[in-house]
């Protein structure tokens, strides 16, 4: 009897210490499902004195269940290159965008304080902050 109650207490541990990774890249993929509008943009001088500035933009990129993001008034491929790439796939970490241009082939993003930040790969640090809008 105590071979048993061991083995399931043994057990337990086991599958409740495996599964809160896998937890939290779930709950950011869920976080981030929905429409995100571009607000502001961060253009570092390179010398890490960069803030975010308010911009006019229409740009909305939408986060769906099934791993796709696209990109409505604008490319993903922006603001490197002029080519038009309306979709992608995402990840818990960013964006694989199909671009031909490797510094935005993979876009790397993270929440921040309720915005969705994408950080462009760039020697000086570039980068947009979205806010959510509409329901998810």
């Amino acid at each position: 009897m105590k071979t048993n109650v061991f083995f399931y207490s043994l057990i337990m541990i086991v599958i409740s210490g495996c599964s809160k990774d896998d937890d939290n890249s779930r709950s950011e993929m869920t976080t981030v499902i929905g429409q995100w509008k571009l607000i502001e943009q961060l253009a570092d001088p390179g010398d890490g004195s960069g803030t975010f500035k308010s911009i006019e933009s229409e740009k909305i990129l939408k986060f769906s269940e099934d791993g796709v993001v696209t990109a409505y008034n604008g490319s993903l491929c922006q603001p490197y290159s002029d080519q038009q790439i309306a979709s992608g796939t995402y990840d818990e970490k960013g964006i694989s965008t199909n671009c031909d241009n490797v510094n935005i082939a993979y876009i790397g993003f993270e929440m921040k304080d309720g915005f969705l930040i994408l950080n462009f790969a760039s020697n000086e640090g570039f980068s947009q902050k979205f806010e959510r809008v509409g329901l998810r």
